[in-house]
């Protein structure tokens, strides 16, 4: 049985290792996925101070760690490298919750005020698309791309009801602008 003990923020696997990001934190602790026991090396991110959630992408083999509230962390699981990804000096968001499928990586805030996800090309971080919700989603959780290329969100606010939670696949009705 694996047991962390502190505050876990995120989780991934990739591989038969498991990356785990914990509250305020600048280390990621690495696990075999087969025994559950902690592996003898941990990446530290010089700079990274409050991970929020963490995915691997297969298909460029790099951790991407949502620093909140101003930091996108890319991080090499062959050499452990790391580069400060994207930072809100040039965007417009916090970054929250991530989730990546081929290639794009989605990027969820939490703040009440950002209806939205935020898709990102992982081959050269430009903004590929902005996923804008209706009216009555009053914040959300996390979004997570399909295979079909439709949006699933779980999210605060629905039209009935402004404190019911729900996830929904909001793209028949929300307007979205590639750029």
């Amino acid at each position: 049985m694996l047991y962390v003990v502190d505050m876990v923020c995120g989780v991934t696997v990739l591989d038969n290792i498991m990356y785990v990001v914990c509250d305020e934190s600048s280390t990621i602790r690495l696990y075999n996925t087969d025994t559950h026991s902690p592996l003898d090396r941990v990446i530290n991110v010089d700079g990274m101070k409050d991970p929020r959630d963490i995915v691997a992408c297969r298909d460029d083999r790099q951790l991407y760690v949502a620093d909140w509230p101003d930091s996108l962390w890319r991080v090499s699981v062959s050499d452990h490298s790391y580069v400060k990804w994207l930072s809100t000096e040039s965007t417009t968001h916090t970054f929250d919750a991530l989730s990546v499928t081929s290639r794009r990586l989605l990027v969820t805030s939490l703040r009440w005020r950002f209806r939205r996800l935020h898709q990102y090309s992982t081959t050269d971080r430009q903004l590929l698309r902005v996923v804008e919700l209706p009216q009555y989603v009053r914040r959300v959780w996390h979004g997570v791309e399909t295979t079909r290329g439709t949006f699933v969100v779980g999210h605060l606010g629905t039209s009935q009801n402004e404190l019911q939670d729900a996830v929904s696949e909001p793209f028949r009705c929300v307007i979205t602008s590639a750029l």
